[in-house]
């Protein structure tokens, strides 16, 4: 966490308090890079307790290669989300593995990557949940810290809103409106436990239009998309042969994405999320807002309570408590 999160921290009622959680034993994918086109390989690790989620570079020098996933290391938000340390390496596109590391309430792990970015797999969370429960999770031996919500903030551009308010659990909405016949006007609200993220969001894949893949590309990005890796619109179709997997894919998709870019905040938060035709750089200029208002927010420890009530968890069942 940035040196500016120092706010006050409190107990959260009398119930047991719930323990972090890593992974029992490392987990290895590649796949292509969505923007750069290039194959990666990637290995989740377990993490130390109260260590957080951390990339570590593999193709740079040892002292340059850890990259810290937390929302003052956000060095870029054009079309995906980068973070970056003070030597200048980076990792993109983490918001889909973010969001699958929140949904299984991982709290840490190191990251081990051989390039700058996070390969796209299918385009969802999905690929990243099915590796986190063949690793497999434990408890650890420090209390899982929250940011609990205290008043309203809210970030605005044009047309573009985003906030977070006081709420019981976790829960998000969303609003896209698009000036495509075959995306158009889509609304969700969801609250977060039960198995709500493997079932609702976690295969939302990202989505693009085909009449601006050739502007991307020369742009150096997209170079990796294609229909195995995101919906693909022309018009007023879906070029996908198997068409959609939600009806409302597409919002679903971008709640995904805001699911995976707080989670940059280093912490669950307990609180209510709504957003209306944004993206990556609100979310993240969101996360700056909270944390520069010290009476919006405090730390907790999570309760037994809370977490059955759904703190961002799919709650893949420890199978063991962590000691070491």
């Amino acid at each position: 966490m940035g040196s500016n999160m120092d706010g006050g921290c409190r107990e959260s009622g009398t119930s047991p308090v719930v323990n972090q959680r890593t992974l029992k034993s490392p987990v290895s994918c590649s796949g292509v890079a969505l923007h750069s086109g290039d194959k990666v390989s990637m290995t989740l690790m377990p993490g130390e307790a109260g260590s957080g989620i951390r990339f570590k570079r593999t193709d740079v020098e040892t002292d340059r290669c850890i990259v810290p996933a937390t929302w003052d290391h956000v060095v870029d938000t054009t079309l995906c989300t980068t973070v970056g340390n003070l030597h200048g390496v980076t990792v993109g596109t983490v918001e889909h593995l973010m969001a699958a590391l929140a949904g299984c309430a991982i709290d840490n792990a190191l990251i081990e990557i051989d390039g700058p970015e996070v390969p796209i797999m299918d385009g969802s969370a999905a690929p990243f949940v099915s590796l986190i429960e063949c690793a497999e999770v434990v408890e650890q031996p420090l209390p899982r810290r929250v940011i609990r919500i205290m008043r309203p903030v809210t970030v605005e551009d044009g047309n573009r809103v985003v906030s977070l308010v006081p709420g019981v659990g976790f829960s998000l909405s969303f609003e896209i409106d698009f000036n495509s016949p075959a995306v158009s006007r889509q609304t969700i609200s969801i609250g977060l436990g039960n198995g709500t993220f493997k079932q609702e969001l976690a295969s939302a894949r990202t989505f693009g239009f085909l009449d601006e893949v050739e502007t991307l590309r020369a742009a150096g990005l997209a170079r990796g998309g294609s229909l195995d890796n995101a919906v693909v619109i022309s018009g007023d179709k879906i070029l996908n042969e198997d068409g959609l997997r939600y009806t409302d894919e597409f919002v679903r998709h971008k709640v995904l994405d805001a699911m995976g870019d707080l989670y940059l905040a280093g912490a669950p938060i307990i609180g209510a999320f709504s957003g209306v035709c944004s993206g990556h750089a609100a979310n993240n200029r969101l996360l700056h807002a909270l944390f520069a208002d010290r009476d919006a927010w405090t730390y907790e420890t999570l309760n037994s309570g809370e977490h059955r009530g759904g703190i961002w968890a799919d709650d893949l069942h420890p199978v063991a408590v962590a000691t070491a």
